[in-house]
């Protein structure tokens, strides 16, 4: 039996009543085996002794004392019991907030065992997180400290919710390993449990909840975190067979070479050979040299296309006669490249690889501002060589739109760009080939399945029930970690690019601190006057729409009445955000690119989808309010062209130690792959990874970046049972892992 089968409610325990039942609810514990998974936070060291006079070197006291008083201090509702104690090295106090029953519990003159953290406070040794236990209503402290005392050993510590004691907890956990475990099987094969040195999975449940020593708790919680990272890492393999036919990158140690073994470095001569008609007439007209790593992700695609398409052809022969076909491969693939690398060009390259084998695209943008920039950038690189182009929003007319939708579905047009209207009911393609989904982390995973849904479609079509998947290839401009691509993004294979193109110049960050606005305003007014233009964002758009106490919002509209009056009224200035119409907003941004506009006022609508290299100046104000991989977006919308750049972050005066952390590390760097490591680190998986839209990354004990080590381990080792069990089967769709 698994641990997950066990699905006995807790309220069979001694102890755990309906009423106690219901507070564990509340830490989502409802189960035997919920709570055996309900790990400890921490340990409470308490297999030797230390007294009160050794308060100054150790976090925790654990003694044997005598009471040797009572006082109260207080009125009323606030009245509390103060319980004097002596252990013969020092005297101490246990202020019992809201406990006025340990007068009896604990009586003067009682012998004691005592744990908790104390504390100098009114010339007095403190303490007001302690645990008492009577040894002896009265006695002598010597006679107690050689004998074996309850309570000893390393005890564990959980997270608790209101109406929960840590020996309510303890009873529990321990009732269920006494009583459950038994009959429990592993989880692991035996041979990765030989191999790595693990515990089985009674012997770790016992260890994590009843440890004897700081080894066990080493050995439980290393069995326990590489087991749950091998069933995730299978899972990503299962999901890699299922829509690619293979899996993925074993190892993310170098992002930019995964899973091809592309050669570091190949002439411009050798690539030229490798492209499709419409890729070398593209090339020709481009007026600059791709980078080497534009060049390597353009042949990685490539031959994922030109794969899919071979077993595409093979499997239309052979469906007449073969009722269990082989899956046919499709590309899975996720761009990552810092802003301003050149991802869009290189995903214009696979549209083109696609339409040569007479496929449809579809690029799909999370904003209308953004899809608009991609279809206006395609209609100048790729129209010009006889690619039928299209976008389509839901602010589409009606009678333009019936008249794109009948031509999409005609297979009258190669590339269609926009936003969520691409996966509408009424959409639909003659053969769609190829997903793009741009800025991939503005998209749920229900959404990213809802435009793959439409080329699986127009495959069943063809072939009745059988079906394809459309080549998928997401792009993001904000680098993911090592650790988030191997977990959040296990399934897929991931291309780098880290390269900028020739004649960028690194942008040069300046802090500010609150007060000192004016040296970043001379500073902007210099470049102004130089004929660039310049971007303030805020972090709202309204005064009314932050409300703190402690802390006062700059608002975009506020700030555009000052900075156009009082700081630059010789400057045309104008402002967008989220709330100005579509039409107005494209206007807006349609000026400031031709440069009738010299300063925009934004807020974080310009993080996407607006280019203007002519644009040097970027003053972020009340920085400490975005995320890291923000504010690097941000930043990326100066720099594009070859003048130098500036980016002032302006930073509150009540900024937090982390957010001076960020600060410093966006200064530091403009790697963003780099920046993304250290925001991982600043903020925690759990925030990135709801950033991110991960979906299936639900992570218990496991933390994917103090465990990396053991993540990789672990992905070796369920990607080898894959392919054992690959070797093993008649069919790929048949896989499925079985202990």
């Amino acid at each position: 039996m698994k641990l997950s089968d066990i699905h006995t409610p807790i309220d069979v325990l001694p102890g755990i009543g309906k009423a106690v039942s219901k507070i564990f609810a509340n830490l989502n514990v409802f189960s035997i085996s919920d709570i055996l998974q309900f790990y400890p936070r921490d340990y409470d060291d308490r297999t030797h002794i230390t007294t009160l006079s050794q308060f100054r070197s150790t976090s925790k006291i654990h003694t044997v004392a005598k009471v040797t008083g009572h006082d109260w201090f207080g009125y009323g509702k606030m009245r509390t019991l103060k319980i004097y104690i002596n252990d013969g090295t020092m005297e101490a106090q246990l202020i019992a907030f809201n406990r006025p029953f340990l007068e009896k519990s604990l009586p003067v003159n009682a012998i004691i065992l005592v744990a908790g953290t104390f504390f100098v406070k009114y010339n007095a040794l403190q303490s007001t997180a302690f645990e008492a236990t009577v040894l002896a209503s009265e006695g002598n402290i010597a006679n107690f400290t050689q004998s074996p005392l309850p309570d000893s050993g390393m005890l564990p510590i959980y997270p608790l919710t209101e109406g929960l004691s840590q020996k309510i907890v303890r009873k529990a956990v321990k009732a269920a390993i006494d009583t459950y475990i038994v009959g429990l099987d592993d989880e692991l094969p035996p041979d990765v449990i030989a191999k790595r040195g693990l515990l089985s999975k009674k012997e770790a449940l016992k260890k994590i909840h009843c440890p004897a020593n700081p080894q066990d708790i080493t050995e439980a919680r290393h069995t326990l975190i590489f087991e749950e990272l091998f069933h995730f890492q299978y899972t990503m393999a299962q999901r890699a067979i299922k829509h690619k036919g293979r899996l993925p990158a074993l190892s993310l140690t170098d992002l930019a070479d995964t899973d091809l073994q592309t050669p570091p470095q190949f002439s411009s001569e050798a690539f030229i050979q490798t492209l499709s008609p419409h890729q070398k007439e593209l090339l020709t007209r481009l007026s600059f040299t791709l980078t080497n790593d534009q060049m390597k992700v353009i042949q990685q695609m490539n031959d994922d296309i030109d794969r899919g398409y071979r077993e595409r052809s093979v499997l239309f022969k052979e469906s007449a006669t073969n009722t269990h076909p082989k899956p046919v491969f499709t590309m899975a693939r996720l761009l990552q490249g810092d802003v301003g690398s050149g991802k869009t060009l290189v995903a214009f390259f696979a549209c083109l690889r696609t339409i040569d084998w007479s496929g449809q695209c579809a690029l799909m943008a999370p904003t209308e501002l953004l899809a608009r920039q991609h279809a206006e950038n395609a209609a100048s690189l790729l129209a010009p060589l006889g690619i039928r182009i299209a976008f389509l929003t839901g602010n589409l007319q009606s009678k333009g739109r019936n008249q794109l939708l009948k031509a999409l579905k005609n297979g009258d047009i190669d590339i269609v760009i926009g936003t969520h209207a691409l996966f509408s009911s009424q959409v639909r393609y003659k053969d769609l080939q190829l997903v793009i989904i741009d800025e991939q982390h503005r998209f749920g995973v229900m959404q990213r399945n809802a435009i793959i849904s439409k080329g699986i479609q127009t495959s069943m079509e063809s072939l009745g029930s059988q079906y394809i998947s459309p080549h998928l290839l997401m792009m993001s401009a904000t680098p993911i970690p090592q650790t988030l691509a191997l977990t959040a993004f296990g399934d897929l294979d991931i291309s780098s690019i880290r390269t900028m193109p020739q004649g960028r110049k690194p942008i040069t960050t300046y802090l500010v601190r609150e007060g000192h606005e004016q040296n970043a305003y001379t500073a902007v007014r210099k470049e102004l006057e130089a004929g660039h233009q310049a971007y303030f964002v805020y972090p709202a758009i309204e005064q009314n729409e932050w409300t703190s106490s402690n802390t006062t919002i700059k608002s975009a509209e506020e700030m555009f009445t000052y900075l156009s009056q009082k700081v630059f009224p010789d400057f045309t200035c104008a402002i967008v955000h989220s709330k100005i119409d579509t039409e107005q907003q494209n206007k807006i941004l349609s000026d400031f690119k031709s440069g009738k506009i010299n300063i925009l006022i934004a807020t974080t609508v310009v993080e996407v989808g607006v280019d203007v290299p002519n644009a040097t100046c970027m003053v972020i104000e009340q920085a400490d309010h975005f995320g890291l991989a923000q504010l690097h977006q941000l930043r990326g919308r100066v720099g594009r062209g070859t003048q130098q750049s500036y980016c002032f972050l302006i930073y509150s005066s009540r900024i937090t130690e982390t957010g001076i952390a960020r600060m410093k590390a966006l200064r530091q760097n403009t790697d963003g792959f780099v920046i993304a490591e250290e925001d991982l680190k600043l903020r925690g998986p759990g925030e990135l990874t709801g950033t991110i839209q991960a979906g299936n990354l639900t992570l218990g004990i496991a933390d994917i970046t103090r465990d990396y080590d053991i993540l990789q381990q672990a992905r070796q080792d369920a990607f080898e049972l894959m392919q054992r069990k690959l070797q093993a089967c008649a069919y790929v769709k048949d896989v499925a892992y079985e202990q």
